[in-house]
C-alpha cells in the first residue's frame, strides 16, 4: 500500500513539475497551412532550411535571399537586400492592410532602417529566414517579438 501511495505522489509531482516547464513551440507542419498563393506555397516548401548570411538557396537562406529566391521562383523580380526590397514601388501597408503573400519589413535593431523581411501568411503569422533562435526558415507571429519591429508591408502584384 505504501509503494502505491508513493507512486501516486511521484506521478502527481511529475505532472505538476512538467506543466511548468517551458515548451518549445514547433513551427506548423507544412500541411497545416493551406494556401492558393504561389509565393506562399513556394515559401512553405522551405520550412526548416538553415540560415546562412548572404545565401539565396537552394539549401541555405538569409532573410532577403529567401524572399528574393521565392519571388524569382514565381516569376517576380526583386532586389537582393531587405532594404532595397522595402523600397520597391507601391504603398506602404499598415498591419491592418496586409494580406497573404505580402512582403513584411522590419527594423529588428530599432535603428530606423529596414534590416529584415518575410512573407505574410495570414492570421498574424509570417515565414522568414531567421538568424535568431530558429536559425533557419521558420514561421513567426507578428504579435510576439516582432510586434514593435514591424515597419510596413508591400503588395507584390
Amino acid at each position: 500500500m505504501r509503494s502505491v501511495r508513493y507512486g501516486l505522489w511521484l506521478l502527481v509531482g511529475m505532472l505538476l513539475f512538467t506543466g511548468c516547464l517551458e515548451r518549445n513551440t514547433l513551427p506548423p507542419k507544412k500541411t497545416e497551412i493551406q494556401s492558393h498563393n504561389p509565393l506562399v506555397k513556394e515559401a512553405l516548401k522551405q520550412l526548416g532550411k538553415p540560415y546562412l548570411y548572404g545565401a539565396i538557396g537552394p539549401d541555405y537562406f538569409d532573410c532577403s535571399g529567401f524572399v528574393y529566391a521565392m519571388a524569382k521562383r514565381v516569376g517576380i523580380a526583386l532586389p537582393r537586400t531587405a532594404l532595397a526590397q522595402s523600397q520597391i514601388a507601391g504603398k506602404k501597408l499598415s498591419r491592418a492592410e496586409i494580406r497573404e503573400g505580402d512582403l513584411l519589413f522590419f527594423d529588428t535593431a530599432l535603428r530606423g532602417r529596414v534590416n529584415h523581411v518575410g512573407i505574410y501568411l495570414g492570421n498574424d503569422r509570417f515565414i522568414h529566414a531567421s538568424s535568431g533562435k530558429a536559425h533557419g526558415v521558420t514561421i513567426s507571429s507578428l504579435n510576439g517579438w516582432y510586434r514593435d519591429k514591424f515597419r510596413w508591408g508591400k503588395h507584390l502584384r
